[in-house]
């Protein structure tokens, strides 16, 4: 099997088990190195997610809707400024009924053939990992929901601490660039452009 077929399965189980050994969670960590094209060497130290809040906010004529999740798994590499994430999208509650959240998962994103909403890709802007302070950044990836996969540019902020990253970021996602179609009775109902803010602290994680 690919060894990113590999990394994406171990990243589900990640999610679906998170009380997970130690011995697993390095083989995810090893995973996500791999779905981010890290160079991998017999050591290395990567940021790790330890905590996280993932907000979609459908703003429509007639009704807002907004879901959350705290379940973001990723890393970032400093040597290279690789990162990849990934989402269960099972795990994001809120919404304004049960039935949405079963319409959401049903009928939009079909989470049950499509488990995970995943990113990766590369930091493009300057930023000093040794260096403590907020950067503002640029990060270019594939984004994939739904099993499309696009590129996206996002803008953000990295504050770097004697702790580790925090992350902060707001973006908009439109849903016909996934094929996520919305049928026509609910189309004042649900907005055609999603935004999304993310919050995450990172610690340093070695890698053996």
């Amino acid at each position: 099997m690919p060894h990113y077929l590999t990394s994406y399965a171990l990243i589900i189980m990640i999610i679906c088990f998170p009380k997970a050994t130690q011995l697993m969670s390095r083989i995810i960590l090893f995973a996500l190195v791999l779905i981010a094209g890290f160079v991998y060497a017999s050591v290395r130290q990567v940021y790790s997610v330890k905590s996280s809040k993932v907000v979609f906010k459908s703003v429509a004529e007639l009704e807002t809707i907004t879901a959350e999740s705290t379940t973001l798994t990723g890393l970032v590499d400093p040597t290279n400024k690789n990162f990849a994430f990934s989402i269960s999208n099972k795990s994001f509650d809120g919404f304004n009924s049960s039935l949405q959240k079963e319409h959401f998962n049903d009928n939009y994103i079909e989470s049950d053939k499509y488990p995970t909403t995943t990113f990766t890709g590369r930091i493009i802007d300057e930023i000093d990992f040794k260096k403590p302070g907020t950067y503002v950044i640029r990060v270019k990836g594939m984004f994939k929901v739904k099993g499309v996969t696009k590129e996206e540019l996002i803008k953000g902020t990295i504050d770097v601490t004697p702790s580790g990253l925090k992350l902060n970021t707001n973006f908009s996602l439109l849903l016909s660039d996934y094929e996520i179609r919305v049928p026509r009775i609910v189309n004042q109902k649900i907005a055609p452009e999603i935004k999304i803010t993310i919050q995450a602290n990172l610690v340093l994680t070695t890698i053996k």
